[in-house]
Parts: C-alpha cells; sequence; structure tokens
C-alpha cells in the first residue's frame, strides 16, 4: 500500500512540475520540503528501469576534457554528477538536502555571469517556462562555453506530439548557440551538445516550441 501511495505522489509530483513554471515548483517544494524527497523517490524507482543513465554519459563527457572545466547542473537531483567528477560543479535544485546543493528557481540562479564553462540540463527541462532556464544558463556560461541537454526521447518526437528537434535546435541557436552534435541513437532519451558563440547577437521574440510533459501511466 504505501509503495502504491507513493507511486501515486510521484505521479502526481510529476506532472505538476512539467505542467507548472519554475517558480510555482520552487515555491511547492519550499512550503513542504518533503515532496522534493517523494518526488525524487520516484524518480530513482523510474530512472532504474532504464538500461543506460544519461547522466553517466554526461560523466564520461567531462571525464575527457580538463578537470578545471567549471559546470553547473541545473536541476541536479541527488547531485551524482559532482560526486563522479574533479571538476569544480554548482549543483543546483528546487530543494537542498545537501550543502553542497544551491536550492534555487532555474531561471534565477545565484551564479555570476560569465562564470561557467559548461551549463547542463539532465532530464530536468521541466515546467512551462524552460526557454527561461535555458537563457540563464546562457547568462552563467563564459564565451564559448558548453550547454549539454539530455532529455526524454518522446519529448522530441513529432510524430507522437513531440517537440520538432529541429524547431527546438533552431531556438537555442537563435539564443546564441552553435549546434555542436547531436545523439539520437538511444531508446530513452537524446543528447544535445550546443557551444555558446563568441560573440553573438540573440534574436528577439524567440519561438521555442513547446516541449511535450513526461507523464507517466497509472498502473
Amino acid at each position: 500500500m504505501r509503495v502504491r501511495l507513493s507511486g501515486g505522489h510521484f505521479r502526481m509530483l510529476n506532472e505538476k512540475l512539467y505542467t507548472c513554471s519554475g517558480k510555482d515548483a520552487f515555491n511547492l517544494f519550499k512550503d513542504d520540503p518533503q515532496l522534493f524527497d517523494v518526488y525524487h523517490a520516484g524518480y530513482q524507482e523510474q530512472m532504474s528501469r532504464w538500461p543506460e543513465q544519461p547522466v553517466n554519459i554526461i560523466i564520461k563527457w567531462l571525464k575527457s576534457r580538463n578537470s578545471s572545466l567549471v559546470v553547473a547542473d541545473f536541476g541536479c537531483g541527488n547531485a551524482h554528477l559532482a560526486r563522479n567528477v574533479k571538476n569544480k560543479v554548482y549543483s543546483m535544485d528546487l530543494v537542498s538536502n545537501d550543502p553542497s546543493v544551491i536550492a534555487c528557481d532555474m531561471s534565477h540562479t545565484p551564479l555570476d555571469s560569465g562564470s561557467v564553462d559548461v551549463a547542463v540540463f539532465c532530464l530536468s527541462l521541466m515546467g512551462t517556462n524552460f526557454p527561461s532556464y535555458l537563457q540563464e544558463a546562457s547568462r552563467v556560461l563564459k564565451p564559448c562555453g558548453w550547454l549539454l541537454i539530455a532529455e526524454v526521447r518522446s519529448r522530441f518526437d513529432p510524430n507522437n506530439g513531440g517537440a520538432d528537434p529541429e524547431k527546438f535546435t533552431i531556438a537555442v541557436k537563435n539564443l546564441g548557440f552553435s549546434l555542436v552534435s547531436k545523439d539520437f541513437t538511444n531508446k530513452m532519451f537524446v543528447l544535445f551538445y550546443f557551444k555558446k558563440k563568441e560573440a553573438a547577437s540573440k534574436v528577439k521574440n524567440i519561438e521555442w516550441p513547446e516541449l511535450k510533459p513526461c507523464i507517466y501511466k497509472r498502473r
């Protein structure tokens, strides 16, 4: 009964996080931090079914580069990334149960402008105002900094209600990035590797595609 109840709470919270703004999500967990634990317990249970974890691919990518690169992990969860690399990592999420994690709204972080080399969004572009998270990443990234995005594959499947990946790529480019590569080989998730242009003028009124919420069905 407890497992079933927790699963129901997870589905409710998951749907809420995908369909509300980041500010509303931050206030939700601020009012009741225990909900964050319920959500992440359910999240970890779901991730345990995946044969490969996107965060581990990102960790491998970071390990192949200079450990002096400063990383901002937007929506870090249990800060798995920070614990597995030598880099300086700013781990950020809506709630902090760990002194190393910064609790904040992902569209308004306390990081200085141009202070990080790599911005990571690993299954964390949740919320109706997700473009503002990417705008914040652009602000804190240094020129030529990296933007790594891993997301659930179904969110980028236009044949099943997902966003057109090309339209998403164009929107990020208009934010001042160039696409270095993308990986759609995994059945569960997709990866985008963008790089911030050294001197780029951002396009006003960027047309962002809607990202399909990842809603888990009740069993």
